[in-house]
């Protein structure tokens, strides 16, 4: 079996997927989201679903809300781009429930 080290190098862009993942380790529902990026609700719906072009400015303050909620986006590194945790973050910030 062949072992493809894991990246820790960041990304500049995300996918729809990562983005879908990053709201669920945080426990963010779109409308957060939204309200957190400084965004319409649509904006982030039409962005998970494809639904249409998210201009790169829009994308990069999805980002941004994400990584101050404490998510860390990785490359793909052999499996695919990914998200996670920031170690200093994690089990810490979610919302009980």
């Amino acid at each position: 079996m062949l072992m493809v080290p894991m990246s820790t190098e960041n990304i500049d862009s995300i996918s729809r997927a990562q983005c879908r993942g990053a709201r669920g380790l945080l426990d963010l529902t779109q409308p957060e989201l939204a309200a957190a990026a400084g965004l319409g609700l649509s904006t982030i719906v039409d962005f998970e679903r494809a639904r249409r072009s998210v201009s790169r400015g829009a994308i990069a303050m999805i980002r941004a809300a994400l990584e101050r909620g404490g998510i860390e986006f990785i490359a793909e590194n052999g499996g695919g781009p990914g998200v996670r945790l920031k170690k200093s973050i994690r089990g810490k910030g979610r919302k009980s429930g």
